[in-house]
Formats: structure tokens, C-alpha cells, sequence
């Protein structure tokens, strides 16, 4: 068998709720051995977020596969030290605790590089380890508020919150480029550097586009649903048999065939109402009337084929047990079996794909799972260990 990637790198996270186990799990994806340090007896606070998954969280079934809990009361100096004996073996370290814990911890990476020269911090932060902002709380939600992006998403009457977890999850993606960039750094320069990365900065790259459009135009991008702010036709369409079809032209070529080979009325393509990409921005709501009323004449499989022999790209709006049931991961055997606690559930292959390389998708871990073996690795006896537990340390 290939050997994965990252085989042979360890990884040690001090983490909770989504950004930082996102990170390490695509770590662990590729073949990293990813520690997870959990409080004693609870653990990590995402696995009490729902119990929908043979009783355990669907965030953290998501999250946490291919790790090893080891439990450790981080607030005693026992803790600490066997933390300290795993970091010395360790290649990254990432952490995502609450502003100023890390630092009370002697866990920054100051503090780190200094006992670890070869050791690759990770922090992931709120709203940055400096800056009059380093002390608040950000949870997701709040960080899609400060962005703008709930003012953006939702209808013209009424904003929204995106319906998954988009800063946390951008976060941990940039978080996991940026680990990987360091492993490469210091294979090639010898230097490990520090990777931080904020919930906030990382949301506001993606609210670039807007950004732009903002600053230089004067006036934000509006709310229009399911439609496209800069971009028209584009939006869901009610069918007479009481589906919805989501469409997109995005071009001259695709208007002119839209309206001749869809709507029926190729002259409406030289309207000066509707001639160019902003001419129809412009006059969306006029548009928009001309398409639904042609819609509603056909059914959504009718609409489909029409869309689909001009050259138009569409889409049904699914629901989540529609998206679970799609036909692609299915002939592309997107989903595989994972183990978690009390059960085995299917579990979405990673989506970057390497030639002749399996994704590593062993077991979710339940809390304290592999303390004892690591303990031993470190050196510890049963009647030490047992101690640990006894003191409430492990």
C-alpha cells in the first residue's frame, strides 16, 4: 500500500468545536497522527452539540475521525508536563482556545518556539492574537455579522445566516494550507514558522468581491434570494408542477440561445431593456416576469431538457436528503464507511483526490480512547497512569 502523505508526522491539538478539528482532520486525512487532548471526563464541548449519530454529535462525528483522544487536565502542572513530553515528539502543534488561554498556559508560540524550535505552532483566533479586537469572543455566527455576510445573504426583507458553519469552516481551511505550508518551509529552509489564522480575517477574503464592489461602486451588493446580485437571469423559477429550477446565463452566446431556444423569443435578445449583463441587471424584475411566466408552462423535467439541449446551466434545489442521495456520489463513490461510537455511519471521502492515494477514514474516537497508549509511549507505568486517574489529571 502507498504510504499516505503525511505519514509520520504528528500532530498535537488542543481543540474544540469546529475550526481547529477541521484543520486537523484533513491533516489526519492525509496520514497525520493527530492527538486530540480533551478535557477529562467531558471532552471536547462539540460532542454534546446534538446526539443525532448512534447518540454522538454530527459536528464532531464530522470532524474527528482518524484521531486519538487523549484526556488531560491542562490546569494541573501534571497535565502540563505530559503534555510537554507529547510536544517534544511532535511536529505541529494547534490550538483554538479562548482569547488569552494559551498564553496563561505557556502554550503561545512565543513560549512554544523558544522550548520547541522544530515545532510548528497553529493558533487559530477570533479576531487575531493582537489588535483592540484579540480579547473578544467570536463564534461563527457573530463573525458572519461583523463581515457583512448576513447583510448580504437572505431576501430583499430579511437577512440570514448562512446555514453551515462558514467562517469556522474557512478557518480551518486556511488554517490546514497553512500547516502544510509550514511542513514544507521547514523540510526545505529548516525554519519552523508560526501559523495563526482569525475566524475573521479569513471570512473577510472571501467577502472580497463584495469588498470591491462596495468600496468602488458606492452602494453594496443587494439581497435577491436565491438570484445573483451582478448577474441576470440568474435564480429559482417555480415550474407547474410545483418544483423550482435554479438557472444561470452568464453570457451573450447563452442569452441569445436562452431566449430562442428556452423563452421562445429570440428577439427578445436585441431588447435594449435586456441587451447586456448590466442592461438586465437593471431590469431584473421585468426579466424575472418574462421567465416565471414561461416556467410555470412547463414541468421542472420539461424545463430541464430545455435548459439543458441550449446550453444552460441549472440546477434543481435539493434538500439535505436529496444532496445525501445524489446520484454523482453515488457513481463516484464519494462515501465510505466510518466507525464511530455505538455504530458505523457513511462519511464523505476528502474532496481533493491524489492519484493512487486513499484517504485515511479510520474511527471517531469516544473521550480518553488512547490516553493510556500514549502515556506509554511517554514512559509511564500502569501504577503512574493510575494515579493520573485518581487525581483527576487524565
Amino acid at each position: 500500500m502507498t504510504a499516505l502523505p503525511l505519514s509520520g508526522v504528528t500532530v498535537v491539538s488542543v481543540e474544540q468545536a469546529v475550526a481547529a478539528p477541521f484543520a486537523t482532520r484533513q491533516l489526519a486525512d492525509l496520514g497525520a497522527r493527530v492527538i486530540k487532548v480533551e478535557r477529562p471526563g467531558e471532552g471536547d464541548f462539540a460532542r454534546r452539540y446534538d446526539t443525532t449519530v448512534h447518540g454522538q454529535s454530527s459536528y464532531f462525528v464530522w470532524l474527528n475521525r482518524s484521531k486519538e483522544s487523549v484526556t488531560l487536565d491542562l490546569k494541573t502542572s501534571a497535565g502540563r508536563e505530559l503534555l510537554e513530553g507529547i510536544l517534544a515528539r511532535a511536529d505541529v502543534f494547534v490550538q483554538n482556545l479562548a482569547p488569552g488561554a494559551a498564553a496563561r498556559l505557556d502554550l503561545d508560540a512565543d513560549a512554544l518556539t523558544r522550548r520547541h524550535p522544530s515545532l510548528i505552532p497553529c493558533a487559530i483566533t477570533g479576531y487575531g492574537s493582537t489588535g483592540p479586537w484579540a480579547d473578544r469572543k467570536a463564534y461563527d455566527l457573530l463573525v458572519q455579522c461583523q463581515t457583512g455576510l448576513v447583510s448580504l445573504t437572505g431576501t430583499p426583507e430579511e437577512t440570514a445566516r448562512t446555514g453551515v458553519s462558514i467562517a469556522d469552516i474557512a478557518a480551518g481551511t486556511y488554517a490546514y494550507s497553512g500547516i502544510l505550508t509550514a511542513l514544507y518551509a521547514r523540510a526545505t529552509t529548516g525554519v519552523a514558522r508560526a501559523v495563526e489564522v482569525s475566524l475573521f480575517e479569513a471570512l473577510a477574503e472571501w467577502m472580497s468581491q463584495p469588498a470591491h464592489y462596495t468600496r468602488h461602486g458606492g452602494v453594496q451588493p443587494p439581497r435577491v434570494g436565491t438570484g445573483h446580485a451582478t448577474i441576470a437571469p440568474y435564480g429559482a423559477f417555480a415550474t407547474a408542477d410545483g418544483k423550482r429550477i435554479l438557472l444561470s446565463v452568464q453570457n451573450e452566446r447563452e442569452w441569445t440561445a436562452f431566449c430562442s431556444r428556452v423563452l421562445d423569443r429570440p428577439g427578445l435578445a436585441d431588447d435594449p431593456r435586456f441587451a447586456t449583463g448590466p442592461a438586465r441587471v437593471a431590469h431584473r424584475d421585468a426579466l424575472d416576469a418574462i421567465i416565471a411566466e414561461r416556467s410555470l408552462r412547463s414541468t421542472a423535467d420539461e424545463l430541464t431538457a430545455l435548459l439543458d439541449a441550449a446550453g444552460i446551466a441549472n440546477a434543481g434545489i435539493n434538500d439535505v436528503r436529496e444532496f445525501v442521495e445524489h446520484p454523482v456520489l453515488a457513481a463516484r463513490d464519494r462515501w465510505q464507511d466510518v466507525a464511530v461510537p455505538g455504530g458505523v455511519v457513511p462519511a464523505l471521502r476528502p474532496p481533493a483526490d491524489l492519484a493512487g492515494i486513499a484517504p485515511r477514514m479510520d474511527p471517531v474516537p469516544s473521550v480518553g480512547e488512547h490516553t493510556e497508549r500514549v502515556l506509554i509511549e511517554l514512559g509511564c507505568s500502569p501504577a503512574r497512569i493510575e494515579a493520573l486517574r485518581a487525581d483527576g489529571v487524565v
